[in-house]
């Protein structure tokens, strides 16, 4: 009879402390990063006195960074929108706080409501539009940081209503991210 027991061969999980993942300072996976962006959500008092909203162009303000990542918090008017683009060798998170945005990829269109979120890898082609009346906010999470959103020529996605769908290309003019 052998005398071998799950205690002996593992052990006491309580007297194995070095078993135990200590939580992270900082998000390392998308499920991480996403949790990450929600908390932020739940959380209006870290963001909400921030915003601002501009009639020009859409507004961005870096709310943090962490090792190899930034968050960033965006205003859209109605009718403001990003433009077809990737973001380069980042992957991100993107969190709709308030109003509604649409997304328009190669796939289709859908409408993202507060509280939404698509997360997204490298080479992940969508173009972001406010189509409601109402100002809309939304959250962005990009690891690594974003250093690039190359623009994209149009393609032949179509609106709702049938008509081809015009890219909202923005000028800048002042230093800051690129963000969508």
């Amino acid at each position: 009879m052998n005398s071998d027991s799950d205690l002996q061969i593992a052990g006491d999980i309580l007297e194995v402390p070095h078993l135990l993942q200590a939580p992270r300072e900082h998000p390392a996976t998308v499920a991480e990063f996403a949790g990450l962006a929600r908390s932020i959500a739940a959380d209006r008092s870290q963001w909400e006195h921030l915003v601002r909203y501009d009639a020009t162009s859409r507004w961005y303000h870096r709310l943090r960074t962490g090792p190899g990542y930034e968050v960033w918090l965006l205003s859209w008017v109605p009718g403001q929108g990003s433009g077809r683009h990737d973001h380069g060798r980042s992957s991100g998170v993107l969190t709709v706080l308030d109003g509604t945005l649409t997304e328009r990829t190669e796939r289709g269109t859908r409408a993202l409501t507060a509280g939404a979120q698509r997360v997204f890898a490298p080479g992940y082609v969508h173009e972001v539009v406010n189509d409601a009346l109402e100002p809309a906010v939304s959250l962005h999470i990009y690891y690594p940081g974003l250093t690039e959103m190359p623009m994209l020529p149009p393609s032949r996605l179509r609106s709702a209503g049938g008509t081809h769908v015009a890219p909202h290309c923005e000028a800048r003019t002042t230093p800051g991210p690129v963000t969508a």
